[in-house]
């Protein structure tokens, strides 16, 4: 498929997928002509990579996890672990953040909504 095919899959855009390749997280083939061809699993790979983009994982720390992603070794799979250890911890600590901050907000709901209720009932 061409570039303009995987980016309607995806939701990525055109400039989004060639950054991806000058990063090395997506490797296309050409055709003579110059226009880059993907494959299938293209797909899935553009969308685990918007994935762990949106989550916060930096393009710096995905390039060091392609290789463990696509062709795993000893030495490769060693990396992986380190790298994605540490990234998961870094995801827990931000949905921790994330759970605490919304816990707050509901206790400001209910007490806005009793206060609400009070004033309706004249107890305010």
């Amino acid at each position: 498929m061409r570039i303009g095919e995987l980016s309607a899959r995806t939701g990525a855009s055109r400039r989004s997928l060639r950054y991806y390749e000058e990063q090395g997280l997506l490797v296309s083939s050409r055709s003579p002509s110059g226009q880059r061809h993907y494959e299938e699993e293209h797909v899935q790979r553009v969308r685990l990579v918007q994935a762990f983009l949106a989550a916060g994982v930096s393009s710096g720390t995905l390039v060091e996890m392609v290789p463990c992603m696509s062709e795993p070794s000893e030495g490769r799979a060693r990396q992986a672990l380190e790298i994605m250890g540490r990234e998961r911890a870094r995801l827990s600590e931000d949905i921790d953040g994330l759970v605490a901050a919304r816990d707050a907000l509901d206790h400001l709901i209910e007490d806005n909504h009793a206060y609400l209720t009070r004033s309706a009932d004249g107890e305010v």
